[in-house]
């Protein structure tokens, strides 16, 4: 059964309870993220339509902007393909500029190689990232396809990796990958994407190892890295002479414990990336809209972009009550 180690004391355990102080301004937030003015600007409309490249062939039609602004609308309101260009449509007519609304169909064929404009937020000075990924479900055989044609059920899935500035909510660096990817190989593309340097990276259990101290220090060298050891873990070669940043990890779980090593380096930070996780889950879905994993990219990072905007419309600022 879950938490059978510590059974006995879990209802000894009280639940913490927080208070929202600014519930106004995150009350006025929350109604502006369903503002269309923010999902359709000036400068959108402005570079809907490509300027001419001069090469020989028929130009193209609908901007790379016009493309990402579908996508938008489409994640951030949870519509289907086929209304999100409806939406678009009544758009156009309401606002009044002489302008062509992509098909569905091109939506769909434009986002296999689209290039997300400033899909994520970038950084001033040293910043905070915690690490992690959860799954997306892949839309695959439908019930009524197994009842008729037999067959086994199959679920299918995706990893989405996330890098996120605890402080502020806002995601740094995302990526796609097939389930098979191992997390702690994702850390370093993470980290590229990342313009500033790094001033702590925090990440649970599955990222321990060496490689992944190895990849934060080519990033930034001076980087902390807050890893929790496993249970097995055994000081490097060089512990007496030149402690590594895990050996002190290892050594403070020997001398603290878990509890109290998570305490003195303030472990709680890394909580954060999941609920950069359940944000996800709960504002864009806990599934994938496309079917191929080129378009899935592309629909994380749109995702994410989505996620940022309405993170800097305003977020709660609460407070542990007493």
């Amino acid at each position: 059964m879950p938490y059978k180690a510590n059974e006995s004391r879990r209802h000894k355990i009280p639940k913490v309870r927080y208070r929202v102080e600014n519930w106004s301004a995150y009350d006025a937030a929350l109604r502006r993220r369903g503002d269309l003015t923010i999902w359709v600007t000036p400068e959108a409309i402005a570079g809907w339509t490509p300027a001419r490249s001069g090469r020989r062939g028929r130009p193209s039609r609908y901007s790379d902007l016009a493309i990402e602004a579908g996508l938008m609308l489409r994640l951030a309101f949870g519509r289907p393909w086929r209304q999100t260009e409806g939406l678009l449509g009544s758009l156009m007519r309401l606002l009044g500029p002489d302008l062509p609304v992509p098909d569905h169909t091109t939506f769909s064929r434009r986002s296999a190689d689209l290039e997300v404009a400033s899909a994520l937020v970038r950084t001033d000075g040293p910043v905070t990232v915690v690490i992690d990924s959860t799954g997306l479900k892949v839309f695959g055989r439908g019930e009524w396809h197994l009842e008729k044609h037999g067959g086994h059920a199959r679920r299918s899935w995706r990893k989405l990796h996330l890098a996120v500035d605890p402080d502020t909510g806002e995601i740094l660096a995302s990526a796609l990958t097939p389930n098979e990817e191992g997390d702690a190989s994702l850390l370093g593309p993470l980290l590229d994407q990342i313009a500033r340097p790094i001033g702590t990276v925090l990440a649970d259990g599955a990222y321990d190892g060496e490689p992944v101290y190895r990849a934060v220090a080519a990033q930034s060298p001076a980087a902390e890295v807050i890893i929790p050891p496993r249970s097995t873990a055994v000081p490097s070669a060089t512990t007496e002479t030149s402690p590594t940043q895990r050996d002190r990890h290892i050594r403070m779980i020997k001398e603290r414990g878990r509890a109290g090593w998570q305490r003195a380096v303030d472990y709680g930070r890394r909580s954060l990336g999941e609920v950069a996780m359940l944000r996800y889950k709960t504002l864009i879905g806990r599934s994938l809209h496309a079917r191929t994993l080129p378009r899935q990219k592309t629909e994380a990072k749109i995702a994410c972009k989505v996620i940022n905007i309405m993170t800097r419309l305003g977020m709660p600022a609460s407070r542990r009550a007493t």
